[in-house]
C-alpha cells in the first residue's frame, strides 16, 4: 500500500511537471518554488526576464506577523558580489482573516500572480543596490514611513513596467475590498502603496508611450 502511495506522488509530480508551458520552464533556473505555487511564480518570473539566472527562493511560513508576502537578500550570499546575490522571497502559508483563515494556495491565480510580481519587482530594486545600499534601505525603510512607501512605490513600479500592471490591480483591489481582512491590514495597505486608481494610472501612461514609439518606429 506504501509503495502504491509513492508511485501515485511520484505520477502526480511528473504530471505537474509537464503541464507546465514549455515556455515557463526556463524561469525555474536558480530557483526553488513549492510545487503548489510553481505554476503562479512562473509566470510571474516570466515578466522578468533579468532575473532568470539570480537564485530566489519561494518558501512557505507559518507567521510573517504583519506581511503576507516578503523578500529579502538571502544572508548567506548578503556579503559575495552582486551577481553572486540570492534572495528568499517569504510566503505566509495561510491568509489570516477575521473569522478564519485560507490557504494563501487557494487565492485566485491572478491575485498570486500580482502578490508575487510586487515581491520581485523589490529583488529588482535590491538587484540594484550594493551592499551599503542595501543596508541603508534595510534601516530606513524599518524607520521611516517616507522610505517605506518609496520602497513600495519602486515595487510596483518595477511591476507595472514589466507588464503585471493588471495583476497588481487585481491584487490591490482584492485586499482592500475584501469584507474579511483586517481592517488595520487594509489601512497599512492604503497608507503605504499605491492605490489601484495611481496603478491605472502608470498602466495608462505605459501604454501611451508604446503607442508613441510605435508611432515613430512607423514614420522613419
Amino acid at each position: 500500500m506504501r509503495i502504491l502511495f509513492l508511485l501515485m506522488t511520484l505520477a502526480q509530480l511528473t504530471t505537474s511537471a509537464t503541464e507546465l508551458p514549455p515556455d515557463l520552464l526556463r524561469f525555474k533556473h536558480n530557483k526553488r518554488i513549492p510545487k503548489i505555487i510553481e505554476q503562479n511564480v512562473l509566470i510571474a518570473l516570466s515578466h522578468y526576464p533579468e532575473l532568470e539566472h539570480t537564485p530566489i527562493r519561494f518558501v512557505f511560513k507559518k507567521n510573517l506577523k504583519s506581511n503576507i508576502m516578503q523578500a529579502q537578500p538571502r544572508v548567506a550570499s548578503f556579503f559575495k558580489g552582486r551577481e553572486e546575490r540570492g534572495y528568499q522571497i517569504n510566503i505566509s502559508s495561510m491568509l489570516r482573516l477575521m473569522h478564519s483563515a485560507i490557504p494563501i494556495h487557494q487565492l485566485p491565480d491572478n491575485i498570486m500572480i500580482g502578490w508575487i510580481g510586487h515581491e520581485l519587482g523589490h529583488v529588482m530594486d535590491y538587484e540594484q543596490r550594493g551592499k551599503l545600499g542595501l543596508i541603508s534601505f534595510g534601516f530606513t525603510y524599518l524607520l521611516s514611513k517616507k522610505h517605506r512607501i518609496e520602497g513600495e512605490t519602486v515595487a510596483d513600479t518595477f511591476a507595472v513596467n514589466h507588464g503585471l500592471g493588471k495583476y497588481i490591480i487585481d491584487t490591490k483591489r482584492f485586499i482592500l475590498s475584501h469584507a474579511e481582512l483586517p481592517q488595520a491590514y487594509k489601512d497599512k495597505i492604503a497608507r503605504l502603496y499605491l492605490s489601484p486608481d495611481a496603478i491605472v494610472e502608470q498602466v495608462r501612461k505605459l501604454e501611451d508611450k508604446k503607442v508613441k514609439a510605435q508611432l515613430k518606429a512607423l514614420q522613419k
